[in-house]
């Protein structure tokens, strides 16, 4: 019984933006996330503002709840 001959894998991508990629991938997570000034959750990268995903929440829901308010004391 013979072995089958091991066919070498095509290459699909160059090594050399294959190696580009690994590089850019690996300066963007040396970044220290950046914390919720709130509750120091993570924040999703490139938020505009420091909050986490329920902080922001919370903020919108109290603008909302500010704004039904306002009608009532004029």
């Amino acid at each position: 019984m013979k072995r089958k001959l091991q066919v070498k894998p095509e290459t699909v991508v160059s090594p050399e933006i294959l190696e580009s990629a690994k590089r850019s991938l690996a300066t963007d997570r040396g970044k220290a996330p950046v914390k919720c000034v709130v509750c120091a959750a993570e924040t999703p990268p490139g938020a505009a503002e420091p909050l986490c995903w329920v902080c922001r929440r919370l903020k919108i829901s109290a603008w909302r709840d500010v704004e039904q308010q306002m009608p009532a004391q004029e």
